[in-house]
């Protein structure tokens, strides 16, 4: 695998965790109250506990994205 493979590879990988995490930030942003009545037809738990574990879950998401697909591919961007 050369480097322009891997460049390619994680443009791509960028390109499409970015888009999962704006899907994610636009359904939580716009239907939060119909995924909060989803979830608690399976589960009981308070709407502030639902918005805390729904936030880290995206800043998680995020730190992961970030570190693991939009640094290397800005490495990538900077070697070739």
């Amino acid at each position: 695998m050369d480097l322009l493979m891997l460049r390619d590879f994680f443009m791509w990988c960028t390109i499409l965790n970015a888009g999962g995490l704006i899907f994610a930030a636009l359904i939580f942003g716009f239907l939060g109250d119909w995924v909060y009545a989803l979830h608690t037809r399976w589960y009981s738990i308070s709407r502030e506990s639902f918005n805390s574990i729904i936030y880290a879950v995206v800043v998680f998401y995020k730190t992961l994205f970030i570190v693991f697909c939009l640094f290397p591919y800005i490495a990538l961007l900077i070697l070739i």
